[in-house]
C-alpha cells in the first residue's frame, strides 16, 4: 500500500518493490515537483511528493490556516507506507517533525528517520509576523531578497503575481503562527542538512539533537538556503548512501560533518524562511 489521500501524494516513478519510501515535504511556497525529480538518482527508494492544499493540482482548495490544521489533515488523510522516511526542507522540516509527533500520538507507524533540511531546531524558531500582510509588490521584493529573483513575466502581470504569492502568504502565516508541540523526544534517527552560507546553520542545526533519543547526524554543504540546487549531485549521493543503509537496517551514529559556524540571528530584513 503506497498510501491513501491521492490529493496529497505525487510520484514520478512507482517502485512498489523498493525497500524504502521517501515522502518529501516542500519549502514555503514551493512545489513537491522539485524533490520528485530526485527519484532518478535514488533507484533504491520510491520517492513521493506531498502536495499541500492551495497549490498545484490543489490550488482551488483553501490553504491550511496553521500548522495544527495542516498536520492534522495530513495524518488523517495519508497512510504512510512503512518503512519510510520523511524529508522536509525549511517549512517542510517543521512539518516533517510535527507529522512524526502526530503519527506517534495516533499510534501509527512512524518514520525510520527524519531528514530535516534548512531550518533551525523548533525551540529556536522566531516568529516574524506581518510579512503575509504585505502588499504584493512589497512581498515579492522580500521573497526576492531571501530566495532570488522572480520571473519577470510573473512580476509584470498583477494577477499572475497575486496567484503566485497565494501559497507564499499561506505558508508565511503558518511559519509566523508556529509554536512547537510540547512532546517527549522522538526515538528515530535525525539527519539534519543545511547550507554552510545559510543563516540556518551551525548551532541552529546541531540543536535538533535534543529532539530524539536516537542518533542525530548534521551534514552541511557549500551553498545558501537552497544549497541543494547548487550541490544537487553531492546531496543526492549523500542521500542515496544513507537511505540504502537504512533500508539494510544500518542505524547511523551521531556525527557532525561540515563547519559548525555560529548562527546569525533572524530579523535581517528578509522574510522568515519557509
Amino acid at each position: 500500500m503506497t498510501g491513501s489521500g491521492p490529493r496529497w501524494l505525487l510520484c514520478r516513478e512507482r517502485r512498489p518493490r523498493a525497500p524504502l519510501r521517501m515522502y518529501c515535504l516542500p519549502h514555503g511556497g514551493g512545489s513537491p515537483g522539485e524533490y520528485m525529480r530526485w527519484s532518478g538518482a535514488l533507484p533504491g527508494v520510491e520517492v513521493w511528493g506531498v502536495q499541500f492544499a492551495g497549490r498545484g493540482s490543489r490550488r482551488a482548495e483553501e490553504p491550511p490556516g496553521g500548522m495544527p490544521e495542516l498536520v492534522g489533515a495530513l495524518v488523517s488523510e495519508v497512510a504512510f507506507a512503512a518503512p519510510y522516511v520523511l524529508f522536509g526542507h525549511s517549512l517542510g522540516a517543521l512539518v516533517a517533525y510535527e507529522t512524526a509527533l502526530a503519527l506517534r500520538e495516533r499510534g501509527a507507524p512512524g518514520p525510520a528517520a527524519l531528514y530535516l533540511s534548512g531550518y533551525r531546531a523548533p525551540h529556536l524558531h522566531e516568529p516574524e509576523p506581518g510579512l503575509a500582510e504585505l502588499p504584493d509588490l512589497a512581498l515579492a521584493a522580500a521573497v526576492e531578497r531571501a530566495h532570488g529573483p522572480l520571473p519577470e513575466e510573473v512580476k509584470a502581470d498583477p494577477e499572475v503575481l497575486a496567484a503566485a504569492l497565494k501559497a507564499v502568504r499561506a505558508d508565511l502565516k503558518i511559519v509566523a503562527g508556529y509554536r512547537p508541540s510540547p512532546a517527549e523526544p522522538l526515538t528515530c534517527p535525525l539527519v539534519v542538512l543545511g547550507g554552510e552560507e545559510d543563516e540556518e546553520s551551525g548551532e541552529a542545526l546541531t540543536a535538533w539533537a535534543r529532539y530524539t533519543t536516537g542518533p542525530c547526524t548534521v551534514r552541511t554543504f557549500p551553498g545558501d538556503h537552497f544549497y541543494f540546487r547548487e550541490r544537487t549531485d553531492d546531496l543526492l549521493r549523500y542521500l542515496a548512501t544513507g537511505l540504502d543503509e537504512l533500508a539494510a537496517g544500518v542505524v547511523p551514529g551521531p556525527r557532525t560533518v561540515g563547519p559548525a559556524a555560529s548562527l546569525p540571528r533572524a530579523g535581517s530584513g528578509g522574510p522568515s524562511r519557509g
